[in-house]
C-alpha cells in the first residue's frame, strides 16, 4: 500500500519524507488556505520535496473553468496530479484531460457508481471518503472493498486513494480491503507507529539490560 500525506504543511511533509514513508501528497483548497502562502508557491514547493504524485485541486465548478485551471496547474511540475470534484462537469473535464495525458484525481467519491463513472472517463485516481461516510452512519471501508472489486472486474487502471482516514483502524481496514493508496493527515502519522505494549516492552528490555550490565 502506498502512503500519501494529506497536507500542505511543507515542514511536516519534509519530516515524513525523510522517514521514507511518503509516496505522494494530496492537498485541497482548505488545507492550502491554512498555510497563508500563494497556492502555486505551496504546491511547487511540495513537488520539489516529494518525488511521487502531488494532487492540487481546481476551484472552478464548470467544465471550461476546470480545464483552464487544470492545464495551468499541470505545467507547474512533472509530478502534478489535478484534483477534480465528482460532478458531471468534473467528469467532462476528466474525460478531456485524460486524452491530453494530464493525470487526474477525482475527489469526493461516496458510491461505487461515482467511482465507476470516474474510472470510465479515465481518472488516474479516485478518492472515496471513508470517514465522512462513517459520519452519516455508513461503513466507509465497505465502499473501498466494493470499488476494488469493480475496478478489478473490469481491469481499470484507476487507483483507489482511501481518503478521510482518521484512525489507525481506518488505515488497517483499508489495507485489508485492498485500497491501493491511503492519504493520511500528517497529524495521524505519529500515532500509526505507537502502541502501549511497544512502550512497555522497550521499558522492560532497558530495565533487564541495566540489570545485566550491573552483574557483569
Amino acid at each position: 500500500m502506498k502512503f500519501f500525506v494529506d497536507s500542505a504543511n511543507v515542514e511536516k511533509i519534509k519530516e515524513l519524507n525523510e522517514l521514507g514513508l511518503v509516496d505522494g501528497v494530496t492537498t485541497n483548497p482548505s488545507i492550502i488556505a491554512k498555510e497563508g502562502k500563494p497556492f502555486k508557491e505551496v504546491v511547487q514547493e511540495i513537488c520539489n520535496i516529494v518525488k511521487g504524485p502531488v494532487s492540487a485541486e481546481v476551484t472552478e465548478l464548470d467544465c471550461d473553468g476546470m480545464l483552464s485551471e487544470a492545464r495551468d496547474i499541470a505545467t507547474w511540475a512533472d509530478n502534478i496530479v489535478v484534483k477534480i470534484p465528482m460532478t458531471e462537469e468534473g467528469l467532462k473535464a476528466v474525460s478531456i484531460l485524460s486524452k491530453e495525458n494530464i493525470k487526474t484525481n477525482v475527489t469526493l467519491i461516496f458510491s461505487v457508481a461515482q467511482g465507476l463513472l470516474a474510472a470510465k472517463v479515465g481518472a488516474t485516481y479516485i478518492s472515496p471518503f471513508i470517514g465522512r461516510l462513517d459520519d452519516v452512519g455508513a461503513t466507509g471501508v465497505e465502499l473501498i472493498e466494493r470499488l476494488k472489486k469493480v475496478l478489478t472486474n473490469y481491469q481499470f487502471d484507476t487507483e483507489i486513494i482511501c481518503a478521510s482516514i482518521r484512525t489507525n483502524q481506518h488505515l488497517e481496514l483499508c489495507a485489508e480491503a485492498g485500497g491501493h493508496i491511503a492519504t493520511i493527515p500528517d497529524s495521524l502519522f505519529g500515532a500509526l507507529s505507537k502502541h502501549p505494549l511497544t512502550d512497555v516492552g522497550i521499558k522492560n528490555f532497558m530495565k533487564d539490560w541495566e540489570n545485566y550490565k550491573a552483574l557483569v
